[in-house]
């Protein structure tokens, strides 16, 4: 049986963790698989810093993507569900595919799917959210978790 390797994008967010819970259910019943979770550290390409800044900025993504991670074991702990945990800087969408091509072609043979949570918010309405990004855009099958 081929193995299903979800792609989780995780946030911390409500939709984030609906989208882990969801991913490790779905293993659950469904396995082989293995979970790859991913934050994604994003600044806006308006955001302009100084060196030092940024060096702050890089610190503090190392200690959001600890809690993260941290979060996401506390979710899976119980779920004897193979796991491992990335984070990236850039954007978002881009990024979750570029982790999705990655694990396609270390493993030809997975099905490899991105799991998303989908958000309502103001500012997703009116900039798009990285969910429809994905939809619109990936080389490999989306989920999006309501």
């Amino acid at each position: 049986m081929r193995e299903l390797h979800l792609i989780v994008g995780f946030d911390g967010s409500p939709a984030a963790t609906r989208a882990l819970d969801t991913s490790a259910r779905l293993l659950a019943v469904r396995p082989p698989g293995r979970i790859t979770v991913v934050w994604v550290a994003h600044l806006t390409s308006t955001v302009r810093m100084s060196a030092d800044a940024v060096e702050i900025v890089e610190h503090d993504f190392d200690g959001v993507a600890q809690e993260l991670r941290a979060a996401a074991a506390e979710r899976l702990g119980d779920s004897q569900v193979p796991w491992d945990f990335q984070w990236r800087q850039g954007l978002i969408a881009r990024e979750l595919i570029a982790v999705a091509e990655s694990v396609q072609a270390a493993q030809p043979d997975d099905v490899v799917v991105i799991e998303v949570g989908s958000s309502s918010s103001a500012m997703h309405r009116m900039v798009g959210s990285v969910a429809v990004n994905l939809a619109r855009h990936s080389p490999v099958p989306v989920t999006i978790v309501p």
